[in-house]
């Protein structure tokens, strides 16, 4: 289905629920109905699609990634984009769009484990996917880059900031998870209990979930739990439950926190005021939960640690700002790169 149909279908579905159509809206569209293998086979990317062989514990594994020119002759910069757990690298569309219309080169990878990339049975460490980016920007002969990311992304762009620190110019951190260290309040989770939970996940418990990150949510989002609905379909959707419930456990046991102070190269934190985002927060009780989440608070004390850090704050904003206020987000952006 090309993105344009897409669309339509989405805001048609959206918009019978909204003036009342309750047996549609508790039904899934018939496009979901459609399997999508959990590489994302034939699903649309804004820009061509590129692999990178990996050889991970012994499996011949691949990285997808989006690298695409700076308009015209380019500034001779690069930026490489790190995604959110539940997302990939297509979200950031818009973000390559305003970045190349400046001048920059941009890569944005699928890491091992999402989206178009292989899903592995291995264990997953933000050193593994460091390691992994770092042989993609050698490979496309990069040298030195901006480092952008979001939600999960955060924590790997914070890894690879103190890994390959000599070839970082700047760090954009964006709602990053791992302001705070979520083992204090929020208990381990054995792996066999995170994959049945996976699998019993349902197309409206998923909305539910990606419509906590989004204090209004729009329609153009919802073609991120389309995407799921319909890659819970697969034959090998036990699989992709699986890798889920191992990135679940890096986020969780491996803590960047302690981190920040060691950033030494320019770093913007760009904060939506209205994020909440606990990881984990079903597996604690509420008053466990209730001082974790402070978005507004974590930035202002993450800006005073990291050294040579800048606070944006983008009001009555959520979890991922460069979809809800793209133009706010970029400007921003490219005011700290300029």
């Amino acid at each position: 289905m090309s993105r344009t149909r897409l669309t339509t279908t989405v805001f048609a579905w959206m918009l019978a629920c909204v003036i009342g159509a309750p047996a549609l809206a508790q039904q899934d569209p018939p496009g979901y109905q459609v399997p999508l293998g959990i590489a994302l086979e034939g699903y649309p990317y804004p820009y061509p699609v590129q692999s990178l062989p990996l050889e991970i514990e012994g499996q011949m594994l691949r990285m997808s990634y989006m690298d695409v020119p700076g308009a015209g002759s380019g500034n001779g910069r690069a930026v490489v984009l790190f995604h959110g757990k539940n997302f990939a690298g297509d979200y950031w569309e818009n973000t390559i769009r305003a970045l190349s219309a400046a001048g920059f080169r941009v890569v944005a990878p699928d890491q091992i484990g999402f989206g178009k990339s292989s899903k592995p049975d291995i264990r997953y460490s933000w050193d593994l996917l460091a390691a992994n980016t770092a042989k993609l920007l050698d490979s496309l002969n990069i040298k030195q880059v901006v480092v952008i990311g979001n939600s999960m992304g955060g924590l790997l762009a914070v890894r690879f900031a103190r890994l390959y620190g000599d070839r970082v110019t700047h760090l954009v951190l964006e709602n990053p998870l791992g302001l705070e260290d979520y083992r204090i309040n929020i208990p381990p989770q054995a792996t066999d209990n995170l994959v049945k939970l996976e699998m019993a996940q349902t197309t409206q418990s998923y909305r539910n979930f990606l419509r906590s990150y989004f204090p209004t949510w729009k329609p153009e989002f919802e073609r991120f739990v389309e995407v799921y609905s319909r890659v819970q379909k697969s034959p090998e959707y036990p699989r992709f439950a699986k890798v889920s419930a191992l990135t679940y456990q890096m986020i969780y046991e491996q803590p960047v926190r302690h981190e920040l102070a060691a950033l030494k190269m320019p770093t913007l934190l760009a904060i939506g005021q209205l994020d909440r985002t606990v990881f984990g927060r079903r597996f604690a009780p509420p008053e466990a939960v209730k001082p974790l989440g402070n978005f507004p608070a974590l930035g202002k004390a993450a800006a005073r640690e990291v050294p040579n850090a800048r606070l944006v704050e983008f009001d009555g904003v959520g979890h991922v700002p460069h979809l809800e206020v793209p133009e706010k987000f970029h400007r921003a952006v490219l005011d700290f790169l300029n």
